[in-house]
């Protein structure tokens, strides 16, 4: 008798080894944060806890070489991730289609959703302070558990309902965009800053 795991859903823990970068990083989402009056109303009109510049700027990489710098860092990320999950994208390489800033207040939360129009997304972590929350994955699967019973509380990770992915500044999370996620509400005394993406 054996017993296989089947379909099983990649997600990728990397790492920006680069301090300087980071500091640069967590500069301009400040000061976007403060600058971006367009985001900051969005942000204000559909209740996010803070400040995103996801519905206002489109051009980070343009706009600012310091975005570009991380576009090249998680290219070389995504390409590996790509690899490793074994998608065939018909010899072409993956290509960051958005970037966008998050400066989340320490007790928001943002609740569960998936990334269209692209094929893998991702999140970068700048600044996590204490009590900050991390991602919070769906198993794709549970529309369709009806009424499949809960799993133990000591099964292993890859048969969790959840999982809870929690990072460190400088961590960079990918998975395919159609995996649903969310960041739990935090208790935090000050600001994460986090910067996610798709890729096309």
């Amino acid at each position: 008798m054996t017993t296989r795991t089947l379909f099983a859903t990649c997600f990728y823990q990397g790492e920006l080894d680069d301090a300087g970068l980071l500091a640069e990083l967590e500069e301009a989402a400040l000061s976007l944060a403060r600058e971006d009056r367009a985001g900051r109303a969005w942000s204000r009109q559909q209740g996010y806890p803070g400040y995103t510049s996801y519905a206002s700027l489109n051009d980070l990489p343009v706009r600012n070489p310091v975005f570009d710098d991380l576009r090249r860092a998680l290219d070389k990320h995504v390409r590996r991730f790509v690899d490793e999950a074994y998608l065939d994208l018909g010899g072409r390489r993956p290509k960051l289609d958005s970037l966008w800033v998050n400066v989340l207040k320490g007790s928001g939360g943002h609740s569960g959703h998936i990334h269209p129009h692209s094929i893998v997304s991702g999140t970068i972590y700048v600044r996590v302070p204490e009590g900050a929350q991390g991602l919070k994955l769906e198993d794709p699967r549970l529309p369709m558990m009806m009424a499949a019973p809960l799993r133990r509380r000591d099964a292993p990770e890859e048969a969790q309902t959840f999982v809870y992915a929690t990072p460190l500044e400088g961590s960079i999370f990918l998975w395919e965009s159609w995996l649903r996620h969310e960041v739990p509400a935090g208790h935090a005394k000050s600001e994460r800053i986090s910067i996610s993406f798709n890729y096309r």
